[in-house]
Order: C-alpha cells, then sequence, then structure tokens
C-alpha cells in the first residue's frame, strides 16, 4: 500500500511539474531593441524583477536588447534588412519611410483601438498623424519633448571661471557662440566643443523634412508657401557652416571629429534638443558637473520632432497584440517607466517616502530615456523640487505648428532616388556638419550627386503633395 501511494504521490508530482513547465512555456516574450549605453550590468536581475509584474499585467514578459550608441545605426540596419527577430524596435524620422517601403512594420492602424486603448487616449491624433504611410499607421510616437527645442548647454564652473556668464545667457545662434567657444579654447588648451561625426547636426532643425528620411531637402517650418528647397544652399543654413567651419579650423572642434563615433563624457559646451530644466536633471548629472541651458532658435513642432523616437511592431512578430501590450503598458503604469527610464529598484533607485525617486549615484544605467515611452508618466527626482515634465508640457503646448503638421508623404515613387541620395548624405554629412570641410564646395558636390541620382524627382513628387495637402 505504502508503494502504491508512493507511486500515486510521484505521478501527481510530475504532473504538477510538467503543468507548470507547460504554463510557463505558454507566457509570450516580447523582444524589444533600443539604445543607450550597451547591456546593463545587473540587467538580468532587472530583467527578471520587471517581468514578476509584467506577465502579471499583459500576460507576456519581456526580453530587452540594448545597443550601444556606436553601433546603433550598423546593428539596427542588419535587424531590418536581415529579418532578424523583435517585437518591438526603436526608429526616428529617418527610418519610417524606408523601413515601411521594404516591409519591416507592421501596420498597427486597426489593431490599436483593441490592444492600447490607453495609447490612443494618451496620445494626440496629429502625433498619429505624423506616423502615417499611405494613411495607415506604423509606428507608436513616444509623446514626450515631442516638440523641438534646441538648447547651448554650458559647464557653469569653466563660465564663472572665465567671466563669460552674461554672454552665455545672451548666446541664442552659431554666431553668438564663437567668441565664447573660442575663449574657453583659448584657456583650456582642448576642443570647446567637441563633436562626433553627426556634427552639428542641429543646424537645419528649422526646416521639416516632412518624414522622407533626406537631411538635405525640407521645408522652412514657417514659410507659408511651404517650398521645398535644398537646405544647405539656403542663405542662413550656409552663413552657420562657414562659421563652423570656423570653430573646426580654430581647433574649437575637436580635429578627429568626422571619424568619431562616440564622443567625450565630458563637453564645456555642447548642443542638444530638450528642456532648460534638463540641465540640472539629465545633462549635468550624466557629466556630473552643474550645468545651465540658455534657447538655440524657436520651439517647433513638426512631423520631423514626432518621428524623433518613435516604436515599431515588427511585421514578423508572432505577438503582435502582447507588443502592443507592452507600449500601451510602458506608456500608461509609472511602475513599469521608471523601471525603464531609472532601472532596478533597489540597487539603482528607491522610491521615497513622498513618492519620489532617489537615484543611487553610484549605479548609473545605460537605457536612453527618450526612447522608450512618454515622459509623463515619468516619477520625478527628489534632487530637485519642481516636476521636469511640467516644463515639457508647457514647451509642446507653445510650439509653433510646422505648416506641415500631419502631413503624412508618400514616397513610393521615389523610393528608390530616396536610397540613393541617402547614400550619398551619409557619405558628406560626417565631414559637413564637423566643419573638416569647405562648406560651399562639399555642398555644391553633394548636390551634384544627388540630382544625377534623381534629387529633382523627389522635390517634385513632394511639392505636389504639399500642395495637395495645402490646398493650393
Amino acid at each position: 500500500m505504502k508503494k502504491i501511494l508512493s507511486l500515486v504521490l510521484a505521478l501527481c508530482l510530475a504532473l504538477c511539474m510538467l503543468s507548470f513547465v507547460s504554463a510557463e512555456e505558454e507566457v509570450p516574450t516580447v523582444k524589444i531593441i533600443t539604445l543607450g549605453n550597451g547591456q546593463p550590468d545587473n540587467y538580468e536581475a532587472w530583467i527578471t524583477k520587471l517581468n514578476e509584474y509584467v506577465v502579471e499585467k499583459i500576460g507576456a514578459k519581456l526580453e530587452v536588447e540594448c545597443i550601444g550608441w556606436g553601433d546603433w545605426g550598423s546593428r539596427r540596419s542588419v535587424i531590418i534588412n536581415t529579418n532578424e527577430a523583435y517585437d518591438v524596435i526603436f526608429g526616428d524620422s529617418g527610418n519610417l519611410r524606408q523601413d515601411v517601403a521594404v516591409g519591416a512594420y507592421l501596420d498597427i492602424t486597426d489593431l490599436l483601438a483593441e490592444n492600447a486603448p490607453g495609447l490612443v487616449d494618451l496620445i494626440p491624433g496629429g502625433y498619429w498623424d505624423a506616423c502615417r504611410v499611405n494613411g495607415r499607421i506604423y509606428g507608436v510616437p513616444t509623446y514626450k519633448d515631442s516638440s523641438i527645442t534646441q538648447y547651448f548647454v554650458w559647464d557653469v564652473e569653466v563660465l564663472k571661471e572665465l567671466g563669460l556668464e552674461e554672454e552665455a545667457a545672451n548666446c541664442h545662434t552659431i554666431e553668438d557662440a564663437t567668441p565664447i567657444l573660442q575663449k574657453i579654447r583659448d584657456a583650456t588648451g582642448e576642443a570647446s566643443f567637441p563633436v562626433t561625426k553627426d556634427g552639428v547636426s542641429q543646424i537645419p532643425f528649422i526646416f521639416d523634412a516632412f518624414g522622407a528620411g533626406l537631411r538635405g531637402i525640407g521645408v522652412r517650418y514657417n514659410d507659408k508657401d511651404a517650398k521645398v528647397v535644398k537646405i544647405f544652399e539656403e542663405e542662413d543654413i550656409m552663413e552657420q557652416l562657414k562659421e563652423v567651419r570656423g570653430w573646426y579650423e580654430s581647433g574649437i572642434i575637436n580635429a578627429d571629429a568626422a571619424n568619431l563615433a562616440e564622443g567625450p563624457t565630458y563637453k564645456a559646451c555642447f548642443l542638444a534638443q530638450g528642456w532648460s530644466s534638463a540641465a540640472k536633471t539629465v545633462w549635468g548629472p550624466n557629466m556630473g558637473k552643474e550645468l545651465v541651458a540658455y534657447t538655440f532658435g524657436p520651439t517647433i513642432l513638426s512631423n520631423d520632432s514626432v518621428l524623433g523616437s518613435v516604436n515599431f511592431v515588427s511585421v514578423n512578430s508572432k505577438h503582435p497584440d502582447k507588443a502592443l501590450a507592452y507600449l500601451n503598458l510602458i506608456n500608461t503604469d509609472s511602475k513599469v517607466r521608471d523601471a525603464f527610464y531609472y532601472g532596478l529598484e533597489g540597487e539603482n533607485f528607491t522610491y521615497t517616502e513622498n513618492g519620489r525617486v532617489h537615484k543611487n549615484a553610484d549605479k548609473g544605467w545605460g537605457l536612453a530615456g527618450y526612447t522608450q515611452a512618454t515622459f509623463f508618466n515619468v516619477t520625478p527626482t527628489d534632487d530637485v523640487e519642481f516636476n521636469q515634465w511640467d516644463e515639457v508640457h508647457e514647451l509642446n503646448d507653445a510650439a509653433e505648428p510646422s505648416v506641415l503638421l500631419g502631413f503624412a508623404f508618400d514616397s513610393s515613387k521615389v523610393d528608390d532616388q530616396i536610397a540613393n541620395c541617402k547614400t550619398i548624405w551619409d557619405r558628406y554629412h560626417p565631414e559637413l556638419l564637423t566643419g573638416s570641410v569647405d562648406p560651399e564646395t562639399a555642398v555644391a558636390a553633394m548636390y551634384a550627386e544627388m540630382e544625377a541620382e534623381g534629387l529633382s524627382d523627389i522635390i517634385a513628387e513632394a511639392q505636389a503633395q504639399i500642395d495637395a495637402f495645402l490646398g493650393k
């Protein structure tokens, strides 16, 4: 009898274990590919704890691959072009149209209401319009600082030592910055505005590139005629390029800029998109310095600003419903949003008694916060008395809308021309935007090559669609 009982118990235990394993196997995995400083050292502990909560919420667990800044472009291209398995991937304005053209992303238009109702309620309609191709939605914008405001960001200590505080406070253009940067360069003997191969990429930001994926053309955001132009031939842009050329020649910009994938952590001055209080909450802490920020140009709401940060669902996703459920969760649930933004609770950060976040200064977190989801459900930190996200909201509300806001360019007739011209742009822009070459010569050569690859066709097609959009 004892033997029979033992056998029965063993059988029950085996069945229970089998049932447990089966239940585990039934939980699907949503793989997310994103950007930052590479895979966090405490990734396993972080994802294990996060999944304990996420599985309860959406019936799926997460797997996250964080690619380093320097490897992002090439690694992402391989993923997209080889159909590597993933469910959600980060992208920007340079990815949407061309990746949709090769069939990389899922059309989520009809899936949103059922699988991500929180997203539909959270994100205004115009932001969704920026993510449309041929009238269909292919991406989820991260509805954050979705207007563009650029800032000169300065090391406060350097400004004080050299008596440049007032000059910096009144610096709002490339030309304004030159004498300040030269004084810092002369005093330190080092590049005062170090850049990578992306260069001073903020120069053309007042042009709406209407999601074409080609930085060389655009419409000036406040041009009521909405004329498509070659951006770098515009007089004001060329003057800025010449100024940057002077920066390079005088050592304000580092000599290796055009070939540099990742730059130094410390910069006496840099340009950044964001909000002024980010100098205290993000940029300063990341650099370990007290920083101050002053505006560079107007605040603009455009298709480009919306598409600066988007998450896409793979057309090959085995669980698109769960992928959208994850995007809905991270945009509406502060616990999940905080985990992605700050890291592992108890190690990277803790919650204070008054419900704020206290970051562990000795435990940095490598995932880029702007790639993940909205900022408006991120818990504020305890090192400042204000809620920085209030400023972001105010900037979004006060932004000047582009004349093309809501315009969705159908590139299908000129996809080949765009791809060829983008290849040319990718080859020229590191030297052009770092000041490493004479801009007049480089711009002329670049556009000549683009014309040979159908640039005029792209401009003509874009102009015809824009005119129709504006009712001309």
